[in-house]
Parts: structure tokens; sequence; C-alpha cells
């Protein structure tokens, strides 16, 4: 069975065709969730809701565009959607520092060490990271997304790189103290 079928037969409300779209996708989508989640449990929250509300509005696709970019809108948006109800913004009202590029060797720290550091940013901050950094929104897009101000959007992008910055220049010192002992 095509992409195509599978979509009409879950628009159908075929359940079958439905687990067959969650097996495709899950694991894709699973990672979108665990990028702008606290923590995997959460991430598979934020997923299964995700996929409801993806068998929710499977209608609403056209076949025009791509369907895993609809999957990952619908994705990303779900898990907003919960962190805008918990209302973990505050409105910043403060200078921006904007100069707070990281400058690493590819060398000397990995990558799951890079990404469970961005998983441990406050929401606020992790956020507004993962959307800008990570996946290229713009401030605008980002205030929209997140029902905030554009101010506080590049706050929040500032205030990560910070403490994203810090975090590495301890992890980088504590490295080199390892290393001379």
């Amino acid at each position: 069975m095509g992409l195509e079928q599978l979509i009409e037969n879950c628009k159908n409300n075929d359940r079958q065709a439905q687990s067959e779209l969650y097996k495709l996708y899950s694991s894709k989508l699973f990672s979108v969730c665990l990028k702008y989640s606290r923590n995997s449990v959460e991430a598979e929250d934020n997923l299964q809701d995700a996929f409801l509300t993806i068998f929710e509005k499977i209608n609403q696709f056209k076949q025009k565009g791509s369907f895993e970019g609809w999957l990952k809108r619908i994705t990303v948006n779900t898990v907003l959607q919960r962190y805008r109800k918990e209302k973990v913004f505050d409105i910043i009202t403060e200078d921006i520092v904007e100069d707070n590029d990281i400058d690493i060797d590819d060398n000397d720290v990995s990558i799951d060490y890079l990404l469970n550091i961005i998983q441990e940013l406050p929401d606020r901050y992790r956020l507004v990271f993962n959307l800008y950094v990570m996946d290229g929104y713009s401030h605008n897009d980002i205030a929209q997304l997140l029902e905030i101000n554009i101010g506080t959007s590049k706050s929040n992008l500032a205030r990560a790189r910070q403490i994203l910055k810090k975090t590495i220049e301890n992890y980088l010192t504590s490295q080199s103290l390892q290393s001379l002992q």
C-alpha cells in the first residue's frame, strides 16, 4: 500500500492504517518531541498527543506538499501548545546580549553531550533555542508560535546561549583538569 492510500485509509478512521502510519513515523516524530520535551517520558506523552491530533486533523491534509513536513508541524505545535498552557514564559524587558557564539572544536564535545545539555535548559530557553537554532524559525515566527513578544524570544535565546556557553566551558575545564591528573 502506498503512502497516499495509507493516508486515505487513515482519513476513513481505519485503525490498521493508523497503526501502520504510527509505525512508519513514530521514531522520527519522537525525535522532534524529544527535542522540545524535558525528558523522554514527557516526549512519549507529547508523541501520543501529537498522533491524536494528527489522526483528528488528517482530513485537512490535501496531498499537497510534504506529508512528513505536515506531521512535523503538527507535532511541534502540539508540544508547544502544552507549554503555552503551562505559562512557562515570562515577559522579559531587559537588554539583550546577542554576542554568545560558542567556539568549540568538534572533537571537544560530543553531540550526545550537546543534546543532553540543551534538553536540560529551562523550558522557555530550550523551546526558543531549538526553534531558532535547530529548526531555523525567525524570532517573529517564534513569538507567534509561543504567544510571546519578539523581545522575549530574543532574550530567551541569548540566555540559553549564555547557559550553554558556561556549561560547555565548565565541562571543557573539567576535562582539561582530568587529563592533567
